[in-house]
């Protein structure tokens, strides 16, 4: 009984009140990856928040208790090991970025996510609290307000979104025309990609810029209508 209850005079509570902290900042982040279905959710950010602020603090509190507890004098950065922990969470990042076949790039915004929720994690592992709390609700409205007040009050560019088409073409001399009608069904074709495919087929890949009203089946209605087009894919 007496050895429970010097463990519990032992507790350094104001740790535990970091861990609190860094868990519901990971929790505030990670439920606006997870509202937004993606890969890399809730789970994993409370777990780097967690873990980060952890080391943080293992790092803060081995610096200055080691050297205390032996005879040669021991000089120790105390945020050394917190130091690694930016470098490492960049391969998790690493891992969300994905590069598809139309060579787009997705995942940009939550591996910067996961970077940041180990930075929030460092910042109240030692001890910089307020910091990290608004470190958390500019992060938050810098990825969910701020874009949609730009996209109400900006320039038209910023009411546009983007389309994927993929259509195949029977023949070679098709292949201007197609282009030149599916621009005049859209705002913009800003990439094209013109691949060879077996018998004697062309694929067609097209970056298209569409207005924010216009739905998917409404883009592609339009463009189906053309009889040049073999067949044809249209991705949001």
């Amino acid at each position: 009984m007496n050895g429970v209850i010097e463990v519990i005079n032992s507790i350094d509570y104001e740790m535990l009140i970091r861990l609190l902290i860094a868990a519901v900042l990971g929790l505030a982040m990670g439920l606006e990856r997870e509202f937004k279905r993606k890969s890399l959710g809730l789970k994993t950010i409370l777990v780097i928040s967690i873990v980060s602020c952890l080391l943080t603090i293992v790092s803060i509190q081995s610096s200055y208790l080691f050297p205390a507890t032996t005879y040669a004098e021991i000089r120790m950065d105390p945020l050394r090991l917190a130091a690694q922990i930016v470098s490492g969470v960049g391969f998790l990042g690493a891992g969300v970025i994905l590069r598809r076949e139309d060579d787009t790039v997705s995942g940009l915004t939550t591996a910067a996510i996961v970077w940041g929720a180990a930075g929030i994690g460092i910042a109240t592992g030692a001890g910089f609290y307020v910091e990290a709390i608004i470190g958390v609700v500019l992060l938050l409205i810098s990825v969910e307000l701020i874009p949609l007040i730009i996209h109400r009050l900006g320039v038209k560019q910023l009411h546009l979104k983007e389309q994927y088409l993929r259509v195949i073409v029977k023949e070679r001399g098709d292949i201007e025309s197609v282009i030149s009608q599916v621009k005049k069904c859209v705002v913009e074709v800003k990439n094209i990609r013109i691949k060879d495919l077996k018998d004697e087929e062309y694929l067609l890949v097209l970056l298209l810029m569409v207005e924010d009203e216009r739905t998917t089946t409404d883009v592609y209605a339009e463009i189906s209508k053309l009889d040049e087009i073999e067949s044809i894919e249209l991705r949001a």
